[in-house]
């Protein structure tokens, strides 16, 4: 049986105070969980910043019983941080400290034996096959351990924690479930709706269940296009958890998606007066007010339905501009300023913005659906028949979930609409619109 090794670190893409990207996800993929893994251990990342930067009991136990811990320092992440404290003053030794090379620190890593590794212009592991070695190396020395923790080593006769053979066997036994249910709620998700209520049937009182296993029950419904569903299970978090910030996002995705606008916007709106404005919050927010804007639009109540169109326009910027790395809100508001009479000035200046926002995502990282789908969507605005082809393509190869393409029909299909009105060609466009309607219900 092989003993745990919990690697404490940030997700997806991240900056450091001087704008240097580092993309956490590749790093950990292709540098980390490999070494622990050639040193005969099982990786557990923290999933903390993924349920909202909750730091929930089931982190507290792999703190403290996890027999290795490796510790990303690069960020200076307070959560990594916070955690990293926990651990050396729970566990003398076998805690790994790593970073990436010539990025600046809070304080001097030398003395702890921390441990670099490089990453190139884009954030992305570089000289990949040393820095596992460094790893894998580090962790087989734990085997035979000296104390690593500074509190240990700086205060004589620290007293030192036993640990209960009960209590990380049981510990081992509550990791196994965890991850048994997140197995089987990703092969539920292709199998419907039915299999998705048996899992949260078989949890029971979700109270007592793993942080990140409600999180992904309520994701799968999500993926099943189940709003009902995600919103009963809100109301059985407990009341800490249905108060992250994703879970409210998501909350007030679903309650727009069943058409209770006004709820959604009461819910996100609340996220925003909390948290400050951002590319996802917004973003969200933008489609309520998008969605009202179509409502009123085709009941023919035509001011209040541009009132909800300039809302939306300027929901959709302020998101892109909290953060110009997320090219979503971008596209939605240049796409929404073709709707104006005239097309509004702005989406001219923009156009390149986000333009160049999508392609550094796609040349920088793992391309997903999203980014082709709006990649699409700037080469239709702009006349490019040969590229929206090509992004079409790579969109549908890139489809996780059926109402991704139905919603960048939408939006394709607002375009078209626009320009018959205005005289203009769409056959081509309309050939794409089809074949994402298709890919939509295939799914």
């Amino acid at each position: 049986m092989k003993p745990f090794c919990f690697i404490l670190m940030p997700f997806g893409t991240k900056t450091d105070e001087s704008g240097k990207t580092v993309e956490f996800d590749e790093i950990y993929n292709k540098i980390i969980k490999p070494a622990v893994i050639k040193a005969n251990l099982k990786p557990i990342r923290a999933d903390e910043e993924i349920i909202g930067g909750i730091i929930h009991k089931p982190m507290f136990e792999r703190l403290m019983l996890c027999d290795y811990a490796i510790a990303d320092l690069t960020t200076a992440n307070a959560n990594v941080f916070y955690e990293l404290g926990i651990r050396h003053g729970i566990r003398p030794h076998s805690t790994i400290l790593t970073f990436v090379k010539g990025m600046r620190l809070p304080f001097d890593v030398a003395p702890l034996n921390g441990l670099p590794y490089q990453i190139d212009s884009n954030g992305l592991p570089i000289d990949i096959d040393n820095s596992i070695a460094l790893i894998e190396n580090r962790l087989n020395d734990c085997r035979t351990p000296s104390d690593d923790s500074p509190v240990y080593q700086l205060i004589t006769n620290m007293p030192r924690m036993e640990i209960d053979r009960l209590k990380t066997d049981t510990f081992r036994d509550s990791m196994d479930y965890s991850n048994l249910f997140k197995d089987k709620l990703e092969k539920a998700r292709s199998d419907g709706k039915e299999a998705i209520y048996d899992i949260e049937t078989e949890l029971g009182n979700l109270i007592d269940v793993d942080p990140a296993v409600i999180i992904d029950l309520f994701l799968s419904y999500r993926s099943v296009e189940d709003w009902n569903a995600m919103i009963n299970l809100v109301n059985k978090m407990s009341p800490i958890l249905a108060e992250v910030v994703l879970v409210k996002e998501q909350l007030g995705f679903a309650y727009n998606r069943i058409e209770n606008h006004e709820k959604a916007e009461v819910i996100l709106k609340d996220v925003i007066e909390k948290y400050g404005t951002s590319s996802e919050t917004n973003g969200i927010l933008g489609r309520v007010y998008k969605d009202l804007w179509q409502k009123y639009e085709k009941n023919k109540e035509t001011i209040k339905a541009r009132g909800f169109l300039k809302k939306s326009i300027e929901c959709y910027l302020e998101g892109f501009q909290a953060d110009w790395r997320d090219a979503y809100p971008g596209i939605n508001a240049v796409t929404l300023m073709e709707m104006t009479d005239p097309i509004d000035k702005r989406q001219s200046q923009l156009l390149p913005v986000v333009l160049y926002s999508v392609e550094r995502r796609i040349s920088s990282k793992h391309p997903d659906y999203w980014d082709y789908a709006t990649l699409l969507e700037l080469n239709i605005l702009s006349n490019n028949q040969d590229k929206a082809m090509d992004s079409l393509e790579n969109a549908l190869a890139s489809i996780r979930e059926k109402w991704e393409p139905k919603t960048t029909a939408n939006n394709i299909k607002l375009i078209i609409d626009v320009r018959k009105k205005r005289g203009s060609e769409t056959n081509w466009s309309e050939e794409i619109l089809n074949e994402l309607l298709k890919a939509g219900e295939e799914q």
